[in-house]
């Protein structure tokens, strides 16, 4: 069972029996009262944020570097253009209400999760900061959330002098201008097809497996306490929940899945996939096209903290 190895968390000395196979299988089965009023607050900020978006567009959402085996991607791709190629959601009001919904039930997942909660609030932040894009994910492929896209293109030097749109090679020095003019073109251009076939292989991949309640738990559990992150004040004992939740996968697919002594492989391969997907991709594909600029941080703070 996870020690907290020296950080002074909530709880600490009272957690005999409670370890994060218990924790995390509980937290994902039940379904609180908060849930409808997360659900609230979500709407109620979503429509707040839309309908000042125009006047703030500066505002930007959080932003993660895409992973290097994206970069790879792109740069293996030819010098043609395809690089370019973009996509959007087909029916964005439909699979935006439908990601909504696995925000409200992932953040709910993390608030009921003991272990999480025993942590100081400063490293609570920085894990729901690092894992809310990954979790949501997770939470499309558990409640099998499939979603169409219809390819675009980028738009080239003659369309964005018609529309005015700014060229990237002449962009102002300003900041402002600067996002400004990358707020217009992300949401002229979709996103990267790359992006949304890392997405869709990610939940093919979980579908073909088959994965069950309990394993979608403890991969939550794994995702959700990151020990890579830097400044972590707790930072032994999330790495022993991380390593707790990786053997409780384990003996679960031992058991259940005696026959199939790849699954647990598969799974572990799952995960890697899952890193590789950028949060700022997971705001711009399922919640820009509705919702516009938004920064999802502050979102995240008003349904989990109520600030």
């Amino acid at each position: 069972m996870a020690t907290h190895e020296g950080c002074r968390c909530r709880g600490a000395s009272s957690r005999n029996s409670t370890s994060i196979l218990y924790s995390i299988l509980k937290s994902d089965g039940f379904a609180t009262a908060e849930e409808q009023q997360q659900q609230q607050t979500l709407h109620h900020f979503l429509h707040r944020t839309s309908s000042s978006s125009s006047s703030s567009s500066s505002s930007s959402s959080s932003v993660t570097s895409a992973p290097a085996s994206l970069q790879e991607l792109r740069q293996q791709s030819c010098s043609c253009g395809s690089t370019r190629r973009r996509g959007v959601l087909r029916v964005p009001q439909v699979t935006c209400k439908a990601a909504s919904a696995v925000l409200v039930k992932t953040l709910r997942f993390v608030k009921n999760v003991p272990c999480f909660r025993e942590l100081p609030e400063a490293d609570q932040l920085m894990l729901i900061r690092s894992g809310w894009a990954p979790l949501l994910v997770l939470g499309l492929a558990q409640d099998r959330v499939d979603f169409e896209t219809t390819e675009t293109v980028e738009p080239s030097m003659l369309q964005r002098i018609l529309t005015g749109l700014p060229d990237r090679q002449s962009e102002p020095p300003a900041e402002q201008s600067r996002a400004a003019a990358a707020a217009a073109a992300a949401a002229a251009a979709g996103v990267s097809v790359v992006d949304i076939e890392a997405i869709k292989a990610f939940l093919k991949k979980c579908w073909s497996v088959d994965i069950s309640t309990k394993e979608y738990a403890y991969l939550k559990g794994a995702v959700l306490f990151n020990p890579d992150l830097e400044g972590l004040r707790c930072l032994h004992y999330i790495q022993s929940l991380r390593r707790e939740a990786h053997q409780a996968l384990n003996e679960h697919v031992r058991l259940l899945h005696r026959d199939d002594t790849t699954r647990f492989a598969k799974l572990l391969i799952a995960l890697s996939m899952l890193r590789a997907i950028s949060p700022s991709v997971v705001t711009q594909l399922f919640f820009k096209p509705v919702i516009g600029t938004v920064n999802m941080e502050e979102v995240l703070l008003e349904m989990f903290y109520g600030k």
